[in-house]
């Protein structure tokens, strides 16, 4: 086991460091950082444009391999992503609105995720029966259903709600609700009641993708030989299929299952806006629309962490699913 873990870790700083040096080259050479001066009555004084960039240590004026060097040398020695256009460490925005995400995102995530490989699993047992053709239908429907529609088609039925009912049942704005007083269940109730559509639409489309590839792994392994086997042995069908067919089917998903937790927080970017969460997705294209090339290449490092981190979930997944494998 420490020998697998110490190739990993290994592999991964090696990997890490590609990923990180290949995003920063790649934000460094399309975002312009001069753009954000330029257009103001009365113009910023290049002088002070200079100073700005230099103190960022973005100036154009500097070679890329130097500014690259500088951005590695300062990350190694002090741990530091550099500072925001905005003034504010992009490290500390990074571990801030990572918290933020994960509020948001890890029930959604995993919701959908045991729904929608319950609902694959069905589908394949009942192929082309009534069951299976709605699912896969409504499957369909909901990935062809861009992501902002399916939160505003959330918030007009949340309003129709509230205004029925004449109460304030469904809050979708923001994480909680500024200036709340009271206890501490009262203000955990407001944090529940906000995360409630966004992990509503973070679920429906879990689930639509999961049961999807659910059904597809299930069904292959569904004619196997061992399932034949199994039920020459005096197992039932249903025994069959869960004790063997479910944990064979399921090794393909554990890998899915971790790069797609992996990317999540950085995937859920118009959820997030949609629903007004500063979350990781959000800085991410904030970072892109104001040319800031620290904030994207440290939410591009944060990014390939997570996906490696993920890569090794997924073997001690798929070690857990399948006994012939050892870590």
């Amino acid at each position: 086991m420490a020998g697998f873990l110490l190739k990993r870790l290994l592999n991964y700083l090696a990997l890490t460091s590609v990923a990180t040096v290949l995003g920063y080259l790649l934000v460094s050479s399309t975002l312009d950082p001069i753009a954000r001066f330029l257009g103001r009555n009365p113009p910023i004084p290049q002088a002070s444009i200079d100073t700005t960039l230099s103190r960022l240590g973005v100036n154009p004026d500097t070679p890329l391999l130097a500014r690259l060097g500088n951005w590695i040398v300062n990350l190694v020695t002090t741990g530091s992503l550099g500072t925001s256009t905005r003034g504010t460490e992009v490290t500390a925005d990074i571990f801030a609105r990572s918290g933020t995400s994960l509020r948001l995102l890890i029930i959604g995530t995993i919701l959908g995720a045991i729904i929608g490989i319950a609902i694959g699993v069905w589908g394949a047992v009942r192929q082309y029966k009534a069951p299976d053709q709605i699912t896969t239908y409504a499957s369909f429907v909901v990935l062809a259903t861009p992501v902002f529609v399916l939160a505003v088609l959330l918030m007009i039925t949340a309003t129709a709600i509230n205004r029925t009912t004449d109460s304030q049942i469904f809050n979708f704005t923001g994480e909680y609700t500024p200036g709340l007083s009271g206890g501490f269940f009262t203000l955990l109730g407001d944090r529940i009641v906000h995360l409630l559509l966004p992990t509503i639409s973070l679920t429906v489309f879990a689930v639509a993708s999961y049961s999807r590839y659910q059904r597809s792994a299930m069904l292959d392994v569904m004619s196997a030989d061992y399932i034949r086997t199994a039920r020459s042995k005096g197992r039932t069908r249903g025994s069959a299929m869960i004790r063997h067919g479910v944990r064979v089917a399921l090794i393909p998903m554990s890998t899915f299952f971790a790069y797609s937790f992996g990317l999540v927080l950085t995937g859920a970017s118009v959820t997030e806006l949609a629903f007004s969460w500063h979350g990781m997705g959000e800085y991410l294209i904030t970072s892109i629309r104001n040319n800031d090339i620290n904030a994207a290449a440290g939410t591009i490092l944060f990014t390939s962490i997570l996906v490696l981190i993920s890569g090794t979930l997924a073997d001690f997944l798929y070690a857990a699913l399948d006994p012939r494998v050892r870590v």
